[in-house]
Parts: structure tokens; C-alpha cells; sequence
């Protein structure tokens, strides 16, 4: 396409090799079109970023009262880490009361990004609840420019356009660290999130940022990046110690990565918190289980997802403005520092 001109079903027919009206039967899901002129019309579809005039003249006339929400991750990932589960629990809740449909869509291949493709483009949902954002994710890029309303969990960037809800995360490392800081520690080692992640950068700059106002060195020996899996950080843990065993403190950017590092110091004969303290984040069941107690930062995940879920609705619903919100963190200390 050339110039700012919009793309019509004409354009779509064109580029498919079909004629409009199969376009149409496409677009408003009929089972009138064969398996491979309907491949080709979702083809152009995503390829020209068409938006059905039914998009365009306005949600409120045009709502289906249903939403979904998309996690780009395996079903293991799903059912292992909590901060899922109570983040399902928070929309679920808060979409109850305005009485629409929820549909989970995991998002693991080519296939299943198709499929939310198609959704969004024959209209089966009003909106999308986007979780687990990495900064090159074109998930959300897509959806901006097919008109659908929006909201992350968290964000790409500092920069990011689109509608959110965070948590403090830079905030929260920051506290977590100068807790140990003020408990003595001064090699401080920090299993971070994933580096294409804002929440992976965002966590890693507070542990920085408490070094710095501390007016102690930040080793860069004492960082390694996680995957926010338990086995991720049994793994950063066990380079960690390879690379500084004299290190006293480490704060994961997850509780389940934290549960990873307490299993690799117990299998190296160190003591916690004797030894080495040891911090999470987020405050998930799974930290007041550990042995010891896990100290670690509270985040609301629940309140997370019931505010990403009010701000999709109050758009959907009402046609209102972007929202941005960022959500306080609280250090909760246990026995594990």
C-alpha cells in the first residue's frame, strides 16, 4: 500500500485473489468459505492491518461482552508460576461484576498468534488483556494498529503508548536491597528478570539504585538474568557462586527464582540467612513456605489484574482515555534475611 490511505475489503479481496464477498463471510465468521480462501483473506487481513467497518463505527454499538486475555507462555509455565493464578483471579473477579465473558488465549506459536488475529479481526472480542510483555513482542504493536482496545500487564518501555498497570518494580528492588544493605551485606548478588523485559530491567536498576545510594559497589560479577522459573534461578545461583563465593546477600526478582537459589545454597552446604541472606518478589504463597520464610517484596497481583480489567471495560464501555497505573510495592521480612 502506498500513502496513508486505509485499506478497504476490496484491498483485502485483491491482495487474497477472492472476491469481496467471501471477504465479508470471513470477516463476520461464516463457515460459507473454504479452509484455504479463508487462510488467505486472514492472510491479508493481517498483512494490510485491515479493521472491519464494524470496528470503526464504535464499541458501544458494536460489543460482543467479551474479552481476552492473552499470555504468550507453555500451559507449564502457567499452572507453575502463582503470580498467574492470582493475576486470572483479579480479571475474573473484577469482569464478574460487569458481567463479561473472559477467554484465556495462550499465544505459544504461529498458529495460536492466527488465531488472535482472527478474533480480533472478525470482532469476537471488545478487547485484550496482554501479559507477559517483551520489549520486540509485536503482539501489541498489532493490536494498536487493528483499533483494539488494549491494556498490559506492565510495559515495553518507559515510553510505552498503550494503556497499563505495574507494579513498582524499581521501587520495590530498591527496598528489598537496602534491607540486606542495612543488615550488613555488602556483596550483594541479584538473579534479574529477563533483560527484554521492562520488569526484568526495572527490578535490576533498584538493586543498582540501593548500591548507589548506599555509596557501595555494585559488582557486575553479581548479576546474572533469569527466566523467572525455578530452575532459572537454581541455575543463576549455581554461576553466581562459581563466579563470587563470597557473596552474602541475593535478591531474585522472583519468588520462584528465589525458591531455585535456596535449593542450590542448601545443595552447597550455605547457611540462610546465616550465610547468604536471601530476598524474592512478588509475595506469593509459595514464600511464606520456604525454609526458611522467604523475606520479599509484596506485590498486588490480584489488584493488578482487576485494575488492567476496570480500565478495558471503562474504554470498551464508556470510550474513555489511555490509563497508566503503577501500583506501590511492601517489603515483607521474614527469615530468610
Amino acid at each position: 500500500m502506498t500513502g496513508n490511505r486505509r485499506p478497504t475489503i476490496k484491498t483485502v479481496a485483491a491482495r487474497a485473489g477472492v472476491g469481496r464477498t467471501t471477504v465479508s463471510r470471513v470477516v463476520n465468521g461464516s463457515d460459507l468459505v473454504s479452509a484455504d480462501a479463508r487462510a488467505r483473506v486472514l492472510a491479508a487481513i493481517k498483512e494490510l492491518n485491515y479493521v472491519p467497518n464494524s470496528v470503526a463505527r464504535g464499541l458501544v454499538t458494536n460489543r460482543t461482552d467479551a474479552v481476552a486475555l492473552v499470555i504468550p507462555e507453555s500451559e507449564s509455565r502457567l499452572g507453575s508460576e502463582p503470580f498467574f493464578a492470582a493475576l486470572i483471579r483479579g480479571v475474573s473477579g473484577a469482569l464478574a461484576e460487569s458481567r463479561t465473558q473472559l477467554q484465556l488465549m495462550l499465544v505459544r506459536d504461529q498458529a495460536e498468534r492466527d488465531q488472535l488475529t482472527e478474533s480480533v479481526a472478525t470482532r469476537r472480542v471488545d478487547g485484550v488483556l496482554l501479559v507477559s510483555v517483551h520489549s520486540e513482542d509485536r503482539l501489541p504493536g498489532m493490536l494498536e494498529e487493528m483499533g483494539l482496545p488494549t491494556v498490559l500487564a506492565g510495559r515495553r518501555d518507559a515510553g510505552e503508548r498503550l494503556s497499563y498497570v505495574n507494579s513498582d518494580n524499581a521501587g520495590g528492588a530498591t527496598a528489598a536491597v537496602r534491607h540486606l544493605l542495612e543488615g550488613g551485606r555488602r556483596r550483594i548478588a541479584t538473579v534479574s528478570g529477563p533483560l527484554d523485559m521492562d520488569v526484568g530491567r526495572s527490578r535490576l536498576a533498584g538493586w543498582r539504585s540501593a548500591h548507589e545510594e548506599a555509596g557501595v559497589p555494585a559488582g557486575e560479577l553479581l548479576v546474572e538474568t533469569g527466566d523467572f522459573t525455578e530452575e532459572g534461578g537454581r541455575r543463576a545461583m549455581r554461576l553466581l557462586l562459581e563466579r563470587a563465593p563470597d557473596l552474602d546477600a541475593v535478591f531474585a526478582a522472583s519468588d520462584l527464582m528465589a525458591v531455585g537459589a535456596l535449593a542450590e545454597l542448601r545443595r552447597r552446604g550455605r547457611r540462610v540467612p546465616g550465610d547468604v541472606a536471601v530476598v524474592g518478589f512478588e509475595d506469593s504463597v509459595l514464600a511464606r513456605h520456604t525454609d526458611p520464610p522467604l523475606t520479599t517484596v509484596r506485590q498486588p497481583v490480584e489488584e493488578l489484574g482487576r485494575t488492567m480489567a476496570r480500565i478495558l471495560t471503562d474504554i470498551t464501555r464508556h470510550g474513555a482515555p489511555r490509563q497508566q497505573v503503577t501500583l506501590p510495592t511492601e517489603l515483607v521480612v521474614r527469615e530468610s534475611s
